[in-house]
């Protein structure tokens, strides 16, 4: 009989939490812009994994779906243990309002959130560098309305100038969610950052203390965001440029 008290209890099933990365691989995104993207999420990997492996609570997942002349699901959500990035190329139109249709389908508990433990709301990163090329209006309205897509943590990436910030706005439903990169190397940071969002949206929500304190992951999220766009600005007052070509 052994004698060690906590070898028969069973260890807790955690939820699971996924982050989708929502990117534009059309062909104004080829060269420094899709480069950026691929090294940066490559290296984000490890943070991410050492995030899903200290969190008591949910087990972090990963999946992206690219869009240009339609969609493509590169990777369903899987652990980011299990998880290798094959680099990508960018060719094509920018269809984002079929995206937003594809992602309001496997938004659910039938398709993608399925998990038995149960799944947070998901953390959703969305990048672009320019204007979509299809109806994105009626796409939008269709991922609006999914409650999933409502109670998720939202980040939009405007690639440079040219992007519309006005359609990422509407996607994310805050400016403050919108972060323009003018470089190789603001993209990679800012998409690091979404070690941050992985934490936040893997934990249970907060309750709100008082009138000015944040109530959801979302707001929360929003403030950090703030913070870390101040703090940007002041550290690189001169960086405010482009530099794709």
């Amino acid at each position: 009989m052994s004698l060690n008290p906590y070898e028969s209890v069973e260890k807790i099933a955690r939820r699971s939490m996924t982050i989708f990365f929502v990117i534009d691989v059309s062909g104004s995104m080829a060269g420094k812009k899709i480069g950026a993207v691929n090294q940066a999420i490559e290296e984000v990997l490890p943070e991410i994994q050492k995030l899903s492996d200290e969190n008591a609570d949910a087990e972090i997942k990963i999946a992206v779906m690219t869009f240009s002349n339609g969609f493509e699901w590169l990777y369903k959500p899987m652990p980011v243990a299990d998880f290798k990035w094959d680099f990508i190329d960018a060719d094509g139109c920018t269809d984002l309002g079929e995206a937003c249709k594809e992602l309001a389908k496997k938004l659910s508990r039938k398709e993608f959130l399925d998990d038995a433990n149960g799944s947070y709301a998901p953390v959703i990163y969305f990048m672009s560098d320019g204007e979509p090329t299809d109806d994105y209006k009626s796409g939008l309205k269709v991922l609006k309305e999914n409650k999933w897509f409502q109670t998720a943590i939202k980040v939009a990436i405007a690639i440079g100038d040219d992007a519309n910030q006005d359609v990422l706005e509407e996607i994310t439903g805050n400016k403050e969610l919108v972060v323009t990169v003018h470089t190789p190397e603001k993209l990679k940071k800012w998409i690091r950052f979404v070690s941050v969002a992985s934490k936040m949206g893997s934990q249970s929500s907060t309750v709100k203390s008082d009138d000015s304190a944040p109530a959801t992951k979302e707001e929360q999220f929003i403030e950090l965001l703030k913070e870390e766009k101040e703090t940007d600005t002041a550290t690189n007052p001169d960086a405010e440029y482009d530099d794709w070509d």
